[in-house]
């Protein structure tokens, strides 16, 4: 591994540039393979930062593009950038490589072919100041290029953009992943202690849900701090473990390990593509399905894998029992959520959404 470092300053001066040997107050972690074509794009908008105290560290996972010599050219014209030159050995390794040399208290996740508001460190530094229970937090997104953006696409950011809260992050975790990961900032203890890991599924989402188990909570600053690409490219369309039928087992792993821990059997509600998938995934965990709550007509008062299919009025005469609504539709999770919590079901206590 050979590095290229030089490091900028000590206190700062009035216009918040850091003086010659002081501690940056954020790091900036970006992995970049065979990112030539967007990095520079990348890194100006990280140069027109409102907040100047950052230092960015570039891993390069052994590219064979000009990716490494741009990002060596940028350290040579802004002494702020750090590049960490490495042989390839994929995303996992890249970042935890690059957490190893990020110094400042908070770290920013940044992927090369994205583009940062020019307030967003200084919003997310400000949010991890006045909130220090805070483990970190995510800010709304715009996903871009616009033209042939596909609905489902569509769909995902505006729900992402609903989100708002720590309590949201953690009720909606297992819908889909909450926070866009090229907009997470965390304090850097709490993420060098969780780290990285190789696992049959997203890496990023593993993470979030590894911190939500361990008690964290994860905020958001409800504006459109990051410009997410949408590409070809990006890893959620060619790497295996981004693949759609990864998620179902990453949810009931967690599931398996925090909801649904003191129980061998649970109450299913929705039985669509969604609910079959998890439910599959569940028992792979040896948790049974025990009822079955569906609104199709035609299905209650039948059995499915041994379980009896009831009408939702019919849950406070079976035994009280931990529920997984699994729908995709926002709107029918709302309407589910509503008439469990009519019932006197409490959220995240009696009852999850997954999708």
């Amino acid at each position: 591994m050979s590095r290229h470092l030089v490091r900028p300053g000590a206190g700062g001066d009035r216009d918040g540039v850091m003086a010659p040997g002081s501690t940056p107050l954020v790091s900036i972690l970006l992995p970049a393979f065979n990112a030539a074509a967007t990095l520079p794009v990348c890194v100006r908008s990280i140069e027109r930062q409102s907040e100047r105290r950052w230092e960015c560290v570039i891993v390069d996972d052994g590219s064979d593009d000009d990716t490494l010599a741009c990002a060596r050219a940028q350290a040579a014209h802004d002494q702020r950038f750090v590049v960490v030159a490495r042989r390839h050995a994929g995303l996992v390794a890249t970042l935890n490589a690059g957490l190893d040399h990020c110094r400042a208290r908070y770290v920013a996740r940044m992927d090369a072919d994205d583009i940062m508001h020019s307030q967003r460190l200084a919003a997310q530094m400000t949010a991890l100041d006045t909130n220090p229970g805070w483990a970190g937090v995510g800010s709304h997104v715009r996903i871009w290029p616009r033209r042939h953006l596909q609905e489902g696409w569509r769909a995902y950011e505006l729900w992402l953009n609903r989100i708002d809260s720590t309590s949201q992050v953690r009720t909606e975790a297992f819908v889909e992943c909450p926070i866009v990961h090229p907009t997470l900032m965390m304090r850097r203890a709490i993420l060098v202690q969780a780290g990285y890991r190789e696992c049959d599924w997203p890496e990023d989402y593993d993470l979030l849900l590894r911190l939500l188990a361990a008690g964290h909570e994860i905020g958001v600053v409800p504006r459109r701090l990051l410009c997410w690409r949408d590409s070809a490219q990006r890893l959620t369309r060619t790497c295996s473990r981004y693949a759609i039928d990864r998620f179902a087992p990453c949810k009931a792993a967690f599931l398996a390990a925090s909801f649904l821990a003191t129980a061998d059997a649970y109450i299913l509600w929705g039985f669509g593509h969604t609910g079959r998938a998890l439910r599959r995934a569940l028992l792979a965990h040896g948790k049974q399905l025990a009822y079955l709550v569906d609104v199709h007509p035609g299905r209650r008062g039948n059995r499915i894998h041994g379980a009896p299919v009831i009408a939702f009025d019919a849950l406070p005469g079976v035994p009280r029992l931990p529920i997984v609504a699994s729908v995709a539709g926002e709107k029918p999770r709302r309407e589910i959520r509503a008439a469990l919590r009519g019932m006197g079901f409490e959220e995240m206590r009696d009852f999850v959404c997954a999708a």
